[in-house]
Formats: structure tokens, C-alpha cells, sequence
């Protein structure tokens, strides 16, 4: 029998590249996921697929007893800024309840847990850039601090059950099967936009920065954490202004389009920029994709995705 491994989240952007990343590797995969954001289509046909929601601790609990996972990459979460500001209840109630059950659960079978956090929502405006993990969180949102919070279980629980969980501090990440409907997949919503001729807001101005990494470069880190314990800034260390990001994909586009400019949303970091030296020392991890390249080859696998599901 294969290997087992659990992907929380897997019919979700980055988790079902995860899944391919360990069917790949020689493991049997299963999802668990409520599909409230994921989307079935996304998750390989190899992997068995459970639909549940990671609140509900019994109905967690059953399946990895069944399962008896090697591993579990939990990222699983209620990611949107927007919806934690609106309901923090709902937000906490996911990100934090929700993985204290994955780490529970995963004590019983001594399952390790790849734990996906933030980077720029939890390191907040204030941090020198760029920003270390040992900088003290000030999130500026309910989505940040529910983050934060998980991540305290992750590593009590770790040090409770002597499992080396670890906690993935990711910056903004962006490739094929990124949502263009949500508001945090700005690459996506560019593109998106850009296909639809339709011009897109750049709020703060376009002035806004961000650590932009490319998620096949994501999904090696996160294969690297397992079974690992620590924390890890997961990004390139490379600071890009929503401007260029536009500029780029409008490029790559053959486009001349002018976006609309708009004031940033509540909650929002006028700057984020990671420093991910501690997961190249530790785990032999680098971001190797450059912007430019991973934006042309996003933008070109997104146009196919958006051009199938018109069909």
C-alpha cells in the first residue's frame, strides 16, 4: 500500500496542486474539503475526495482514523480579508476551532502537520521589510489574527503530542487555478479582467506592494516542511507594486487597457515583504520562479481556464 496523506483545502487552489505534487511522489491522497470556496473539478481523479467541514471535530476525526495519514497539509480556511472584517465569528470559528481539530486529530494518528498561515496579514504595516519570522504579529485584520491564533495551537499541540508540525507563513501566491472571483487573487482578477476587457480597480492606487511567489514554487515548501518543526516564511523576498503586477499582465496580454484606481479596503497592508531565509537554511527551499516569468505563464494558463469554462 502506498503512503497516505490528508490535504485540507485540496479542491482549493493551492491545496490541489499540493494533491498532484503528492500523487506524484508515489502517495494515495485524500481530500477533505466543504467546497464553500474549493472546487471538485480542480481535485485529480487518483484522489479520493470527503466532504466535510473541518469545524465538525467527529466528522474529522473519522476519516483520518480511517485514513491513518503519514502526513497532513492542512489549508483549509476562511481566507478572504473582506469576510473576516464582515463575520469574525465565522472566521475565528474555521481558522482557529478548525485547525485545533486537524492538530487533534492528527496527535491521535502522530500524523506531522504542514500548517498554511500568512505572511503580510500577520507581520502587519509597521515591519521592517523585509520581515523576519521573529517579528512580533500586529495583524490588521480578524483574518491575521485568526491566523496567528491557530498558529499557537499548532505548535502547543506539537510540543503537547511530540509531533513536528510546521507552520507555512505564506506570502501572496499566484498561478494556474487561482480564483478571479474572490478579492484576494489579485493576479487572477487582473486576468480575468484582462480577458473579459473589462477594467479592472487597483485599490491603494496601484501604489500597494506585495511578496508575490508562484505556486509550484509554494508546493515544494510546503513538501519540504512535512514532518519538520518550525516556522517558515514562505516567499521571495522580492518586493512588487500592484502597478507592475497590472503593467506585466497587461503585457503578456497585448493589452493597452487603463484600470480604474480606488482607496485600499478595510483591513488591507499598504506593504508586505517576507524574508525567507530561514526555510532556504533550514528546509533547502528557494522561490525560483521570477515574477515576470510566473506572471506570463499564469496569465497563459488562466486564459485556457477561463476560455474552457465558457464553453
Amino acid at each position: 500500500m502506498p503512503p497516505r496523506a490528508i490535504v485540507t483545502g485540496g479542491a482549493g487552489f493551492i491545496g490541489s496542486h499540493v494533491v498532484d505534487a503528492l500523487l506524484a511522489d508515489g502517495y494515495g491522497v485524500t481530500v477533505i474539503d466543504d467546497l464553500s470556496s474549493g472546487n471538485a473539478a480542480r481535485v485529480a481523479e487518483e484522489a479520493e475526495l470527503r466532504e466535510l467541514d473541518i469545524v465538525d471535530l467527529a466528522a474529522l476525526a473519522a476519516v483520518v482514523e480511517e485514513v491513518e495519514p503519514r502526513a497532513i497539509f492542512h489549508l483549509a480556511a476562511q481566507a478572504s480579508v473582506v469576510a473576516s472584517v464582515e463575520d469574525p465569528g465565522r472566521d475565528c470559528e474555521v481558522n482557529v476551532k478548525g485547525t485545533l481539530n486537524v492538530v487533534e486529530v492528527a496527535g491521535r494518528c502522530g500524523a506531522p502537520v504542514v500548517f498554511t498561515s500568512t505572511g503580510g496579514a500577520l507581520y502587519g504595516d509597521d515591519a521592517p521589510m523585509p520581515t523576519g519570522e521573529d517579528r512580533i504579529p500586529a495583524p490588521l485584520s480578524p483574518y491575521g489574527a485568526s491566523k496567528w491564533a491557530a498558529e499557537a495551537y499548532v505548535k502547543t499541540w506539537s510540543l503537547s503530542f511530540g509531533i513536528p508540525h510546521a507552520v507555512c507563513r505564506l506570502g501572496n501566491v499566484y498561478g494556474p487555478r487561482q480564483s478571479p472571483h474572490g478579492e484576494a487573487g489579485v493576479v487572477a482578477i487582473f486576468a480575468h479582467h484582462l480577458h473579459s476587457e473589462r477594467a479592472p480597480k487597483l485599490y491603494g492606487h496601484g501604489k500597494p506592494t506585495r511578496d508575490y511567489v508562484y505556486v509550484g514554487d509554494v508546493v515544494a515548501a510546503l513538501l519540504a516542511a512535512s514532518g519538520r518543526s518550525g516556522t517558515y516564511n514562505i516567499a521571495t523576498g522580492v518586493e512588487t507594486d500592484v502597478s507592475t503586477v497590472w503593467s506585466e499582465l497587461r503585457t503578456a496580454a497585448s493589452s493597452d487597457m487603463e484600470p480604474e484606481l480606488a482607496d485600499l479596503r478595510p483591513g488591507e497592508l499598504k506593504h508586505s515583504c517576507l524574508d525567507a531565509g530561514l526555510a532556504e537554511r533550514e528546509l533547502g527551499w528557494r522561490a525560483e520562479v521570477s515574477i515576470a516569468a510566473g506572471l506570463r505563464m499564469t496569465y497563459q494558463a488562466l486564459v485556457e481556464e477561463f476560455e474552457r469554462a465558457a464553453q
